[in-house]
This record gives C-alpha cells, sequence and structure tokens, in this order.
C-alpha cells in the first residue's frame, strides 16, 4: 500500500515539481463523477519518478477526504521488483479487496462473508479472488451508480516480474515477466469493464508488450494514455529540485548547480542519486559534487560504492536482466551499435530504422535487433519523433541518460554487461569495409545501411583506438576498395539522414594529417608498411571522385561534395598546376550556373574558415586562390 512501513519514507514529489501530469490525473480522475475513461495509464521511461507522482497522488486526495466527507483512494499497489512481496500478482487481489473493504465501508460484510464461506479463496486462482471478492460484494450492493467514484492506484507495473508459480523450481523472471504483466492487465480490464464505481491509474515503463496490449482493441474505448515524458518540463522541475536541495545542503556555487542541471538532463532519478551521495555527513558535499561532474569515478572509487548509486546502477542491471539469457548476447550487441553508431544518425530517424542498418550490416534476420532490446524501453528511446536539443546526448538520439552509457562502458558499474567501446568501434568499422568492398561505380545506393557505410566509416575510424594488430588487420582492407566510387556516391547521395558526418574532412591529406592517422598514436602506424598506402589510396580516391563529379557536372544535393571541394582547395600547394582548379576553371566556363552554385556553398564555408582560424597572411593566399579560380586565366 501507498502507507505502508516497507515503503517508508514514501517516494514523493519535490513541491512545485511534476505539477502539470499530477494535476493531469486529478483532472482526469474527477471526484465525484469519474472519469470519461475508467483507466488512466501514466508510462515514461526509469528515473522520471513515476513512483512518486503515485504517492503523491495518494497522499492528496487523502487529504481531501474531509472535505469531500468519502475517501476518495480505494486501494492502492505499489509493485516492486526486489520484494517477494511486491514482485508477483500473489498478493494483488487480495491486497486490493482488503483496501476496498475499509474505504468503501459497505462492501466490508459482503466480502467478510465471501472469505469466511470459503476461507480457500486466499490461494484460488486471481480471476476468481477478483470476482469473489470485489466484482461480487460490489453487484450485492445493488444500484452504485450514486456511490462516490474512488480511484486505484497501481504503481510499476513493469515490477511485476514473477509468475509465482510453484511449479517452478528456478525462477525465469525474464520469460515470466511479460505473461504476468499482461495478466494483470487483464484483471484491471475486468473490474474497469464490469461497471464498478472504480477509475485505475496505472503508472509504469513503456514497455512494449504492456504498450501493445493497453493499445489492443479490447482496451481502446477504457484507457486513456498519458506519456509523462512530454508532460511538463522535466528541466525546469529537476532544476527546481537540485536549486533547493543545494541549498539545503549548503552548496550555492552557480557553476555547480548549472553543471548538474546540464548533467542530470531532466532525469530526476539522476539528480535525486546525486543529491544523496553529496548529502554525507562524513565528507565535504561540495568536494563530492565535483569529483562526480569531473567524471572522477577512475580516481575516486568511493563512487562506485557509494549506496545511492549503486542503487541507481542496480536499477540498471535489473533491466538488463529482465532480457532472458538466450536473447542477451544479441541484447548486448545491438547495446553496443547503438553506443558506437548511433551518433552518426540524425535525431528523426526511428529506433527501428537504425536497427535496421545495423541488421543488414551484421548478417542478422531482419527485425532482431527491436526484438533484442524489446525489454530496454526504460532506458532506450524508442519511439519514433525528434527529440529537443536539450534533451539530446552525444552518443544520438536513443539513449534516456548519459548515466546509463557511463554504467554500461565501466565494467566495475556494468558487471557481465560491460561494453568495450573499443572493440564495438573495431567492429563497427570491419562492417563498413566489408559493405564497402562490394560497392562499385554502377551500385545502387538505395539501402540505408549502404548509405551510412558510406558517410560513417570516417568519422567511426576517428573514435576508433587501434592496436597494431588491428591497424594490420584494417589497412590492407581499406586499399582493396573502390574507394573513388564510395567517395563518389557519399557525394551524391539524394537523401542523407545522418548528421555530425563529414566524410571528406581531412581525408585529403596525403600525409600523417590524414584522418585516418591524425587523431591516433602514430607509434601504432609507424612500422606498418600499408600506412603511406593507405594514406594516398584515400587521398587519390577523393581526388579522384571530386574530378568525376566535376566532369561530368553531377554534383548532386547533399552538402559533402561542397565540403569535399573546399578542404581539397584548402591543402593545395600548388593550384595552378592542379587538375581539380581547371576542372573548376572548365566547369566555370561550360555550365556556369552549376559552378556558380557549387563556389557559393564553397566559399560560405571558406568565410566560416576565415572567421575561426585562418591568420591574416594565410587569408591573402586564399583569397588569391579564389579569385584565380573565378578569373579567365
Amino acid at each position: 500500500m501507498h502507507d505502508s512501513d516497507e515503503r517508508f519514507p514514501p517516494p514523493l514529489c519535490h513541491p512545485g515539481t511534476r505539477e502539470a501530469v499530477i494535476y493531469r490525473i486529478l483532472d482526469w480522475y474527477g471526484y465525484q463523477q469519474g472519469p470519461g475513461k475508467p483507466i488512466m495509464w501514466v508510462y515514461a521511461p526509469a528515473g522520471y519518478g513515476k513512483t512518486a507522482i503515485a504517492g503523491t497522488v495518494a497522499q492528496m486526495l487523502e487529504e481531501k477526504s474531509a472535505e469531500l466527507d468519502f475517501s476518495p483512494i480505494g486501494a492502492t499497489f505499489f509493485f516492486w521488483r526486489t520484494s517477494q512481496e511486491r514482485n508477483s500478482p500473489a498478493r494483488f487481489i487480495v491486497t486490493i479487496a482488503y483496501q476496498l473493504s475499509m474505504s468503501i465501508p459497505e462492501l466490508a460484510p459482503h466480502i467478510e462473508t465471501a472469505v469466511m464461506q470459503n476461507p480457500m479463496i486466499l490461494r484460488k486462482a486471481l480471476e476468481v479472488q477478483l470476482r469473489k471478492l470485489i466484482v461480487e460484494p460490489f453487484k450485492a450492493l445493488g444500484d452504485t451508480r450514486d456511490m462516490p467514484n474512488r480511484l486505484v492506484i497501481i504503481d510499476g507495473l513493469d515490477e511485476c516480474i514473477n509468475s509465482d508459480r510453484e511449479s517452478r523450481v528456478v525462477k525465469r523472471y525474464a520469460e515470466d515477466q511479460e505473461i504476468v504483466q499482461v495478466r494483470v492487465l487483464d484483471l484491471i480490464h475486468i473490474l474497469a469493464s464490469s461497471q464498478l464505481p472504480l477509475s485505475f491509474l496505472l503508472l509504469s515503463r513503456p514497455e512494449a508488450w504492456i504498450k501493445q496490449h493497453i493499445e489492443s482493441q479490447q482496451f481502446e474505448d477504457l484507457v486513456e494514455s498519458v506519456d509523462f515524458y512530454e508532460v511538463g518540463d522535466h528541466i525546469e522541475d529537476v532544476e527546481t529540485f537540485v536549486r533547493a536541495e543545494l541549498s539545503r545542503i549548503g552548496v550555492g556555487e552557480e557553476r555547480l548547480v548549472e553543471r548538474l542541471m546540464r548533467r542530470a538532463n531532466g532525469h530526476m532519478l539522476y539528480a535525486s542519486t546525486v543529491i544523496r551521495h553529496i548529502d554525507c555527513p562524513y565528507d565535504d558535499p561540495q568536494k563530492r559534487l565535483q569529483n562526480i561532474l569531473n567524471d572522477y569515478v577512475n580516481s575516486n572509487p568511493d563512487l562506485t560504492h557509494s549506496t545511492p548509486f549503486s542503487s541507481l546502477y542496480e536499477l540498471y542491471r535489473q533491466i538488463l536482466r529482465s532480457s532472458p539469457e538466450g536473447n542477451r548476447s544479441v541484447m548486448m550487441d545491438v547495446l553496443g551499435e547503438l553506443y558506437v553508431g548511433s551518433f552518426c544518425f540524425d535525431d528523426d530517424v526511428a529506433m527501428h530504422r537504425a536497427l535496421s542498418v545495423f541488421d543488414h550490416m551484421f548478417g542478422r534476420i531482419p527485425g532482431i535487433g527491436m526484438k533484442a532490446i524489446r525489454g530496454l524501453h526504460a532506458v532506450l528511446r524508442v519511439s519514433e519523433g525528434s527529440i529537443p536539443a536539450t534533451q539530446m546526448l552525444n552518443r544520438g538520439p536513443y539513449f534516456i541518460h548519459s548515466s546509463f552509457c557511463e554504467f554500461l562502458t565501466d565494467p566495475r558499474l556494468s558487471l557481465e554487461f560491460y561494453i568495450d567501446k573499443n572493440e564495438k568501434y573495431r567492429r563497427l568499422l570491419l562492417q563498413c569495409l566489408d559493405c564497402m568492398s562490394s560497392i562499385t561505380l554502377d551500385s545502387e545506393m538505395d539501402d540505408d545501411h549502404l548509405r551510412y557505410v558510406l558517410v560513417s566509416w570516417p568519422p567511426v575510424w576517428r573514435e576508433w583506438e587501434p592496436s597494431k594488430a588491428d591497424a594490420v588487420e584494417m589497412l590492407p582492407k581499406l586499399i582493396d576498395i573502390d574507394l573513388m566510387a564510395c567517395f563518389v556516391h557519399a557525394f551524391t547521395l539524394d537523401s542523407v539522414f545522418h548528421y555530425r558526418l563529414r566524410p571528406s574532412f581531412d581525408l585529403c591529406f596525403d600525409d600523417h594529417l590524414n584522418g585516418l592517422v591524425a587523431e591516433g598514436p602514430l607509434e601504432v602506424y609507424e612500422c606498418n608498411p600499408c600506412v603511406q598506402q593507405a594514406i594516398s589510396h584515400v587521398a587519390a580516391s577523393q581526388k579522384a571522385a571530386i574530378l568525376h563529379l566535376l566532369q561530368r557536372q553531377c554534383l548532386g544535393t547533399n552538402p559533402y561534395f561542397p565540403e569535399a571541394v573546399f578542404y581539397f582547395l584548402l591543402q593545395l600547394l600548388d593550384p595552378e598546376n592542379d587538375a581539380v582548379v581547371y576542372a573548376l576553371k572548365t566547369l566555370q566556363r561550360e555550365s556556369p550556373e552549376i559552378f556558380d552554385k557549387l563556389m557559393v556553398d564553397v566559399e560560405v564555408l571558406y568565410q566560416d574558415y576565415v572567421e575561426n582560424f585562418i591568420d591574416e597572411e594565410s587569408m591573402e593566399d586564399y583569397d588569391t586562390l579564389f579569385a584565380f579560380i573565378r578569373s579567365d586565366q
């Protein structure tokens, strides 16, 4: 129950926060008359305070009892994954029935009679309990249309993971959870369909099977769904909480407040975990906060064993363990692919489309990627639609919170769920090169996975930190690829659904500044005879692609080609004798409109470069270059 000792002190919303969703619930409930639809489902990812909302609504309604002259809270049940009494539905119906007998005194004698007539009812199937302990006692009251409507709050349906069937020697929570959660939904459906003076507030994560069942036809006229993530201002709510708590603790430095706000990113569980961690009588709270914000997990191992953070990490482990064991290998592959490869996707690329790309690349049956993360909707953003820039992570649009990314890549925290990100970069890059090995000038680029590899392999390569053995494996593969064809296709893609990708940037240099080696440890490449060959292959291929497109006047509409031309021109030492410069001048004579459009784009990039990087002496050289290209010489 919401006020049971096991839950003390019960989670409640901080004053002034979550008001939008709380009043949305209260408006729906309607007190005396009851709502238009008897069920409201409020859903949100892990850590957004659903349980606190449920507790706050219960408390607010209890405080209304005297004013209303009846108890608006009919019953409450809070499922909890780690409690043996609350992670199964075994006590669900009897708990609801008991509370209804307290909040609606007229029911008590009828429920009491049902138990006295058959004491074994407490061990019958839940469906039988529901009929005998709730539905039939209500029917015995006769006409209940004038009876005040009571609210039944059921929180954490996704935390109901155990079917509690005694025939199972080993509890397989991951296999049980979908079946048992759908069973609880069916029990609620029976109650909501029985014309009782009850309304049901259901709060959970948007697990795929819960969402699918609630959106099925049988629930269509009974449920009002509320995406908590879209209601109210989470950033503002977290800021209200953080400022109040830091002020109470005595940490008032504005810079620290703002940094914590950015780190929390609207995630109340993370913010409250930080507050509990730094609110320690044995240490300086400001120092503790600085350690967290400065990513001192490695130099401050005490943070790993902090009780509040241990709870957060255990929550993440529980969510991951909810996946069936036979599915976990693919699940971890998909998580790794999203971690290292999703930064290449624009924020409006839906999860299913991104995973379709990876399914193709890694040879999986189409759709397997989405099935592998079926149980991870609490930590991954799988719904379609663009994400506000303030809520985007540097790992792309699919991870709900940065703390989950940090958890996955720290073996001390994630344990068996550790992601070795460098190995995942190597794996992704290898697949990119394998896909590119079959591309020629005549290849069709209609498939998303081919478009992805064409423009993502350079940034993935930059993120990768190869060992010497890895470099020896990867460079010959690159040399064997028809990179000129790959660059041509990349520069002329008719539709680009990726972002932060610059396939042309620094790949035009035929020396140590080339993007293959510029950001990596040079000692990895120094003794490798393939290095200079690979660099020359990349630089020559890009130049050949630029010439090919200029000569055929097929410049496309995406931004990659102007960038390729711009960066190529920046590194020219002898522009007056360069084939690309003369191809540009030829284009000016033969197709001045195409030339002008291209040069406008190139010169916009140049002006931006001037403002940020170029000194006056270099600027004179480049001005001379652009004047020469536009001249009749």
